[in-house]
């Protein structure tokens, strides 16, 4: 009897046992399962996450590039312009002789008359043409086209006021601003000028007054043919004692 109670007792707890290492096993799948899924997910997430931070990494390296290159094509442009711009004034320049004396520069002056000649006069140190300056240049222009192997000999001045380096300056500005105001508006080549830029030198009136001084600060042009018909012209000299004048 005391034998078959222990028996039972000893089955009875290995059912026990084993209910509960299966309840035990059954319990922690339940609260892992959970963990495992979620785990997963942040894998997924940190995946996706790593694959956008790329994907944006890539276009804004792209974007990067593409702004690169049009800042450099922008650069590029404006070098060329700049360069372009340079060579035009660069073969401005040198087109248009320039020389302390006409003498310096053109063969045989003396077979060359004098077929017409105007006079624009500028403000105090200024180097504008005026509405005025351009109608009197108009009018002289008009006698241009019916002229033959001429030359246009363009004499910028200043009055006495300042240093003589600042008046050769400003009265070679003032016979620029002739020249380009007649080869722009007229297509005169621009061989056909002889800018001479004489700053106070050579005054035409009297500088100790107003109205002398007024006079002094002009630019005369003049239009000279060659008697021969024929121009005959050396290399053009290179100016000396270019500057400046009021």
């Amino acid at each position: 009897m005391n034998y078959r109670f222990g028996l039972w007792m000893a089955v009875s707890a290995l059912a026990v046992a084993g209910a509960t290492g299966c309840a035990t096993k059954n319990w922690v799948k339940t609260q892992t399962a959970p963990i495992v899924d979620h785990t997963g997910q942040l894998e997924d997430k940190t995946a996706a996450n790593g694959r956008a931070i790329r994907d944006t990494d890539e276009r804004a390296q792209a974007g990067v590039k593409q702004a690169q290159a049009a800042a450099d094509n922008a650069t590029a442009n404006a070098q060329t312009a700049t360069k372009a711009a340079g060579d035009a004034e660069t073969a401005a320049n040198d087109a248009v002789h320039r020389a302390d004396s006409l003498d310096s520069v053109v063969k045989g002056l003396d077979n060359y008359k004098s077929m017409a000649n105007a006079t624009v006069n500028f403000g105090f140190d200024k180097a504008v043409l005026t509405k005025d300056d351009q109608a009197q240049l108009d009018s002289f222009a008009g006698q241009l086209s019916s002229a033959k192997s001429y030359i246009l000999e363009v004499t910028g001045g200043t009055d006495s006021t300042g240093p003589a380096q600042y008046n050769y300056d400003l009265s070679q500005r003032r016979a620029d601003a002739v020249v380009q105001y007649l080869a722009a508006k007229y297509n005169i080549p621009a061989h056909r000028f002889y800018l001479i830029g004489i700053g106070k030198d050579n005054a035409v009136a009297d500088n100790s007054t107003a109205d002398g001084r007024k006079q002094n600060r002009r630019v005369q042009i003049q239009l000279l043919s060659n008697m021969s018909g024929e121009t005959q012209q050396t290399a053009p000299a290179a100016p000396t004692g270019a500057g400046s004048g009021r």
